[in-house]
């Protein structure tokens, strides 16, 4: 059951030749089963661009190709229900079953019909929700002002080139894409960005072949092996990861702003990390004034701004609404967050003996691999033998 009518993968991201930061073998099945008649280079292969596709010897696929890929195999699967709210989980005592209670939606998002289905085991893939951070929060739900989530930039993209003065926060993958993106169509010397960063450099990803080796299923293993506390103090040490900006994209900012510079102009486009944002405000209706502070020299600064964007990445969706009902069944770590099994299971009460598989909701006992696609098919064999009681994709 999904909730959108369709499957869509990041389409407010889907800029043109932006690229996955992982492998087209990071596909939805070959690194657990490469014959799989779902792979991405089956999709290809239907589409008669195989040969194309081998010239073009690119190991990173472009996101837009991703998107179709996936949206190519969803559409096949006769087994997805799109247009399904799940409002509600619950255990069934005398049945032995969950209980899964949903609406159906009509393609507005109106509500049409309501319904209960029964499951022996689930399996959760809400995964993460964009992030405003406090401060902005008023400002982002304020329909009249320009200041949102980059989820949403290719929706307002026309807009947001039209206004004045525009600011970006944040310091990764999607904050570096917005930002060449608006400055390859600023004009030159009037561009008018500002690219702010609570990091204290705009830093490459760790891309290295060994540092590569923390999205494996060994490390994986070993994370979750780790007492909490432990794990607890890695994963902030580790942002670079998975939170940093691409070298190629960090080239081709630094390219595209030196190119502005060739006939004795200069880019009126300011890079600034080190700030964080204390508090927002409205200014005359339309425009934004963000009051900052620089952490290092410990100054604080306004900035007038009439469009924000706001690259602050994602966090994990709180799993208490959906799974209220199984809250007492639920056993949670020190920190009040549910325990996940190496086989990527809800701990819970042995009074329930069906199974709760997680997607993308367990960074906090498997580590920065999480919510990396080069894992996922993995995960999803791992969740398969367990559910099976069988071996079906040995790992």
């Amino acid at each position: 059951y999904e909730q959108r009518p369709a499957f869509h993968w990041h389409p407010g991201l889907l800029l043109d030749g932006a690229s996955l930061q992982v492998p087209f073998l990071a596909d939805l099945v070959t690194l657990a089963d490469p014959t799989s008649p779902w792979s991405f280079l089956n999709y290809l292969r239907t589409r008669d661009r195989l040969f194309p596709f081998y010239f073009a010897e690119r190991f990173h696929i472009q996101r837009a190709e991703y998107d179709a890929y996936c949206r190519w195999v969803s559409e096949q699967l006769p087994g997805l229900h799109f247009g399904h709210q799940v409002d509600a989980v619950r255990w069934n005592t005398e049945r032995a079953l969950f209980e899964v209670d949903f609406t159906q939606l009509a393609p507005d998002g109106e509500a049409e019909a309501l319904g209960r289905a029964y499951a022996r085991h689930i399996a959760l893939g809400v995964g993460t929700e964009p992030f405003v951070p406090e401060p902005l929060k008023p400002l982002a739900e304020a329909e009249s002002v320009p200041v949102l989530h980059s989820a949403d930039y290719l929706r307002h993209r026309e807009q947001l080139l039209t206004a004045d003065h525009i600011t970006v926060i944040g310091s990764g993958q999607s904050g570096a894409e917005v930002f060449l993106d608006l400055l390859r169509a600023r004009p030159e010397s009037a561009e008018n960005i500002h690219w702010l960063a609570r990091t204290q450099a705009f830093a490459p990803m760790e891309y290295s072949k060994l540092g590569l080796e923390h999205f494996t299923p060994d490390y994986s293993r070993y994370f979750h092996a780790l007492p909490e506390s432990a794990r607890d103090e890695l994963v902030p040490r580790q942002w670079q990861l998975h939170k940093g900006i691409d070298a190629d994209t960090i080239a081709a900012i630094h390219d595209e702003l030196y190119r502005r510079t060739l006939h004795g102009g200069w880019p009126d486009a300011t890079l600034t990390p080190g700030v964080h944002v204390r508090t927002a405000g409205r200014l005359a209706n339309t425009r934004v004034e963000l009051h900052l502070e620089h952490t290092q020299q410990g100054t604080r600064s306004r900035l007038t701004t009439d469009a924000v964007i706001l690259a602050t990445g994602y966090r994990e969706r709180p799993l208490d609404a959906l799974l209220g009902g199984l809250d007492p069944y639920l056993r949670r770590d020190t920190s009040n967050r549910p325990r996940i099994d190496d086989q990527y299971r809800l701990v819970l009460d042995p009074a329930v003996t069906g199974h709760v598989y997680v997607q993308n909701a367990e960074r906090h006992t498997h580590g920065v691999g999480a919510p990396d696609l080069g894992l996922a098919a993995w995960r999803s064999a791992t969740i398969l033998n367990n559910l099976t009681g069988a071996n079906p994709y040995p790992l």
